[in-house]
């Protein structure tokens, strides 16, 4: 087998050949040479560049800090600040390189080209203005925690959780866990796979010409398509130490129920980087799929295993042991919104069921307080969102 100088600009070492195949069809993988890292250089230097995704996932981390630091601390949460970092004004981040980024959280919230641009998948404007105020309601809702004394049913506060102190809204809901699990999938999951891995972005006006001629980004040593490729991976892995998406695919993955889907979302994000890079389309859009269908999987078996893992603890202090369970719940099924099926391009659960089940939830008197109308519903719930991604409750509660 030749090798054309396409590959030239991919690293040699530790290579593994995808196909045993000799042929030359370019929709087949025997074109492809995958790195067992996601590593990429042209003429020895990377192309690899998601600088932009590794800001905003450090900036949520931020705000999340600064929420649990307010109720561990006594401290008020200053919802001024918390809309600041969300819009990247008023230089409120720890880091002179956050706050000169030019990036921020809430003009990549609920943005995507498939479904807020384009407005498939059930979006529209009006969705997206509203969730986008959702989550600056969660700060307005820290702050008076912050400022209350113990939670009560209808009352916001604090709540002593072992040797962390948690903030909860009237409703029970805990604003930062709330924020945190739901931005990874309104801004992170969007971004991802209505986004970057969307044939409108990866193709977009000359791109594919571009990439299969290799011309570069002005002063760049990528092209434009490889930079999209490289965005995608960023929301899953810019941080690095297994954060936000990275944890929950290792954790769900531990889990032989779910198969191997932290080695699959992996190669998919390599293979599919690699062919880009050997111009095969066919092969890329077969990852772009992969990768559509094992998030989704993760986002729907952590809501699960959070739905059922606060109905555990439903008869301690009230309910209140439940609720920071429940919270990050309430934002995993937030993200199943974002999901996107590939057979389809609509989410996976539509706008209106993934509502309906939330609506559910806090259906109760106040909200999480309605301990018992939780006992007697939370199995449904959970069945719901299972039943739909092909799974059931007992294998999501496994994942620990």
């Amino acid at each position: 087998m030749k090798f054309s100088n396409l590959f030239l600009g991919v690293i040699l070492s530790g290579f593994v050949f995808t196909s045993c195949s000799n042929d030359d069809d370019s929709n087949s993988s025997s074109n492809l040479v995958v790195p067992t890292t996601y590593t990429f250089e042209r003429d020895g230097n990377s192309t690899v560049d998601y600088n932009g995704q590794t800001s905003r996932l450090l900036m949520l981390q931020e705000i999340g800090n600064y929420i649990k630091d307010a109720g561990t601390n006594s401290t008020t949460a200053s919802a001024t600040v918390l809309k600041d970092m969300y819009a990247n004004t008023n230089n409120q981040f720890s880091t002179s390189d956050l706050n000169s980024s030019g990036k921020q959280l809430k003009n990549k919230t609920a943005a995507s080209r498939d479904y807020f641009v384009n407005l498939g998948g059930g979006g529209s404007t009006l969705e997206q203005s509203n969730v986008r105020d959702f989550f600056e309601e969660q700060f307005d809702d820290a702050e008076t925690a912050s400022n209350g004394g113990d939670a009560s049913e209808g009352v916001a506060g604090k709540y002593l959780d072992g040797t962390s102190t948690r903030l909860f809204a009237t409703n029970g809901l805990e604003p930062q866990q709330v924020v945190l699990k739901g931005l990874m999938g309104a801004c992170f999951i969007d971004q991802i796979v209505n986004n970057y891995l969307s044939t409108a972005v990866l193709d977009e006006g000359t791109n594919r010409d571009d990439n299969t001629n290799k011309v570069l980004v002005s002063g760049k040593s990528y092209t434009n398509m490889e930079h999209k490729w490289d965005e995608a991976y960023g929301y899953v892995y810019g941080a690095g130490g297994g954060k936000y998406w990275d944890s929950y695919i290792n954790q769900v993955d531990a889990d032989s129920d779910f198969g191997t889907v932290k080695e699959d979302i992996e190669l998919a994000f390599r293979k599919g980087r690699a062919a880009i890079v050997a111009n095969n389309y066919t092969v890329r859009d077969q990852q772009v799929a992969i990768i559509k269908e094992k998030i989704a999987l993760v986002a729907a078996v952590r809501g699960v295993y959070y739905l059922m893992n606060g109905k555990s603890k439903l008869t301690t202090d009230n309910g209140k042991k439940a609720f920071h369970a429940l919270s990050e719940g309430y934002g995993f099924i937030m993200a199943l919104r974002y999901t996107q099926k590939p057979s389809t391009g609509a989410p996976y659960m539509s706008k209106t069921e993934v509502d309906n089940v939330l609506a559910d939830l806090m259906a109760g008197t106040n909200g999480l307080y309605d301990v018992d109308y939780l006992d007697a519903n939370l199995d449904d719930m959970a069945e719901t969102i299972a039943n739909k991604f092909g799974f059931t409750v007992a294998q999501a509660e496994a994942v620990n």
